[in-house]
């Protein structure tokens, strides 16, 4: 559905020193500078995949987007989607994709919800049976009618992502692009939009590429993850094989009746506080039923709890690798 083929995206950015010299230096002779936004990525997304696109802050995520729903043009490589290049077949192709900005809205701010699906419609040239059939289905999943006729300007933030998500399917895209969607929502709002995310790829196998900060939404909705940094691949993957490729271990969390913690000689001890101790252990080395066995002959055992390596921990070390 989605082939990205070596894309780049460079920038030049000015420099200017300080002051009323740096000003007057920058007006004759400008110092410039070549940023590379983004380098030579390379993927394929198939059809009805849900793939998280993560990085830290800067770390090219959005303009990535932007290129890849023809917002932006990139400086090198291409973006096929369902087979035409977005760059060289705009027009065509954005009718198949659907976008929401975390940040931004589609809708019109002076008008009411309803109006600005009405103005949407008219737009992407949508027949009125087809949109009332949409309209009805993005409702059973969002309840977005009870909401509609509400002027955009006085809608809180949870409604009007809400819009902007019925907004952004009213023309049955084949592709959507969220990009920080659930940036200030609260929980109710982040139930709705995952919500909405799992149904329309079930019932009309939309092909999602989502970005965002909020480990829940990856945990939850995600099987393939695209981590980038500084603008280069850093992984690609199932979410479960990264995790245990990254993270190969597990960690025993063990209470004693009293302070006396043994170790083992094939885990690591990474805490001993009172009578809990904590051991690290590879999973494809030992079992935790071995350890605990092991250290029972020792030492007298209150209560154990096994410790998964967390998403939180994978993303940390993805980063900085």
């Amino acid at each position: 559905m989605i082939d990205v083929q070596d894309l780049s995206k460079d920038y030049v950015q000015k420099r200017k020193d300080p002051g009323l010299r740096g000003a007057l230096k920058g007006l004759v002779k400008p110092e410039r500078k070549l940023v590379h936004a983004v380098r030579d990525l390379s993927f394929l997304i198939r059809e009805g995949e849900i793939v998280g696109f993560i990085g830290p802050n800067g770390a090219g995520k959005s303009t990535t987007i932007k290129m890849m729903s023809g917002i932006l043009t990139p400086t090198k490589g291409r973006v096929l989607i369902d087979g035409r290049d977005i760059t060289r077949y705009r027009k065509e192709v954005v009718r198949n994709i659907g976008v929401v900005f975390g940040q931004r809205t589609q809708l019109n701010w002076d008008l009411r919800l309803g109006e600005s699906f009405e103005l949407l419609k008219h737009i992407y040239q949508i027949d009125q049976s087809d949109y009332d059939r949409t309209l009805d289905e993005l409702d059973q999943i969002l309840g977005i009618k009870e909401i509609i006729d509400k002027p955009v300007r006085q809608m809180s933030l949870g409604q009007r992502v809400k819009g902007d998500l019925v907004a952004s399917m009213l023309h049955s895209p084949k592709v959507l692009f969220l990009d920080e969607p659930t940036i200030g929502l609260d929980v109710s709002a982040k139930f709705a939009l995952r919500k909405f995310i799992k149904e329309i790829n079930r019932v009309r196998k939309t092909t999602v590429i989502l970005t965002t900060h909020d480990l829940g939404d990856i945990q939850e909705l995600c099987e393939r993850i695209i981590i980038i940094n500084h603008g280069v691949m850093m992984e690609d993957g199932n979410l479960s094989q990264i995790v245990d490729r990254i993270a190969p271990y597990k960690t025993l969390v063990v209470e004693y009746y009293d302070e006396a913690a043994p170790e083992h000689p094939r885990c690591e001890m990474i805490l001993h506080d009172g009578n809990v101790a904590k051991y690290r252990f590879l999973k494809n080395d030992i079992t935790a039923a071995d350890i605990i066995a092991d250290l029972s002959k020792t030492a007298s055992i209150k209560d154990v709890s096994i410790e998964e390596a967390g998403i939180d921990d994978i993303i940390k070390i993805a980063y900085g690798a």
